[in-house]
């Protein structure tokens, strides 16, 4: 998995664009999940999801991770996985898994309240809470 880590880390630095696809020009954090995804041929060239808004609404997001994505437990979550957050009641934000630096995980994502792509340490709490986490199918 550590290619899809290293697929995602050439997007940090990206700036935080809404409805955005392409690395170092401007993304948003499902664009960042679709563009690896597409890299690494878990989902077709052209397949996309479009037409949400800037906070997205929680059922569709999930719909789309589960209709291309494999779902596993939380404790199974390793590097090059996705995970789904909720800073609110819903899911609303997404990001890829990476081993960070310091030992445990890390989310790789394209932050709007940062600007940007970036990569920080994986902590769960009250302001960023677990929904779920996803495997790339072929990678499975």
């Amino acid at each position: 998995m550590n290619h899809i880590v290293n697929i995602a880390r050439r997007w940090v630095g990206t700036p935080f664009h809404h409805q955005a696809r392409l690395e170092g020009v401007g993304v948003d954090c499902v664009g960042l999940v679709i563009g690896v995804a597409r890299e690494v041929g878990a989902v077709a060239p052209d397949w996309d999801v479009g037409g949400y808004g800037r906070v997205p609404d929680g059922r569709q997001l999930v719909h789309h991770l589960q209709e291309r994505l494999v779902p596993i437990a939380q404790a199974d979550m390793a590097p090059g996985d996705v995970v789904l957050v909720a800073f609110d009641s819903h899911p609303q934000h997404v990001g890829i898994v990476g081993d960070y630096l310091h030992g445990g995980l890390s989310i790789i994502h394209a932050s709007g309240a940062h600007g940007r792509v970036l990569e920080t340490r994986l902590l769960f709490t009250k302001a960023m809470r677990f929904v779920a986490a996803y495997r790339f199918p072929e990678l499975d």
